[in-house]
């Protein structure tokens, strides 16, 4: 891979309803104004050759892809690595509700019947590692707001995951290069370990 970009899914009607969701199966799509950046997105991209698409499990993060590349013949490839925050019991939940329960807890406790936010990164990190190893020369990735968050903050050796970005724009493309990218795996995982800066809260 020489090039990435990655980007987060157009609104969704979770997003729009303030709820949060963490399991595929139960997401809703894009919203009206999500399809709208979603073909805004394609715009974007469109003076650039594009070898593969990877999107997570996420309809809304498919239907984004689908509806940027309308017209383009471009793979896809599904990388669940790469799905939201697992979130457990707060399925469903109003997005107050899963703030309340994050600022209550550290990065490595799990949500209950999920996973932690550090078991998150390390998902992501295995994901961006695979993709930066794949043959193709561009590729554009759409997934979900944490995952694109943290890549540009490790990207930028924070000492956050959290920021120094933290509101992530929908359907817009963050670009990484191959060394960018290694760079950003490399600090995912270092910022994971026992001890870290990220890893105490």
């Amino acid at each position: 891979m020489r090039l990435l970009l990655l980007a987060r899914h157009g609104q969704s009607l979770f997003n729009v309803d303030g709820v949060v969701n963490g399991d595929p199966a139960r997401d809703r799509g894009l919203s009206p104004l999500g399809i709208e950046e979603a073909r805004k997105l394609g715009a974007q991209v469109a003076g650039i050759s594009i070898g593969l698409c990877v999107v997570s499990q996420f309809p809304r993060a498919q239907e984004t892809a689908r509806l940027a590349l309308d017209g383009r013949d471009v793979p896809r490839h599904v990388e669940p690595d790469l799905d939201d925050i697992r979130i457990g019991a707060l399925e469903g939940r109003p997005l107050d509700d899963y703030r309340t329960w994050k600022r209550a807890h550290t990065r490595k406790d799990a949500f209950p019947g999920g996973e932690s936010l550090d078991a998150s990164a390390v998902r992501y990190a295995d994901a961006y590692e695979r993709i930066a190893a794949r043959d193709e020369d561009v590729i554009l990735c759409i997934c979900h707001e944490i995952p694109v968050r943290y890549a540009v903050n490790a990207a930028a050796t924070s000492d956050e995951l959290d920021g120094p970005l933290h509101d992530v724009a929908n359907a817009t493309p963050y670009v990484f290069d191959a060394a960018g990218l290694a760079r950003a795996v490399h600090r995912l995982r270092e910022l994971v370990r026992p001890g870290s800066p990220a890893g105490r809260g």
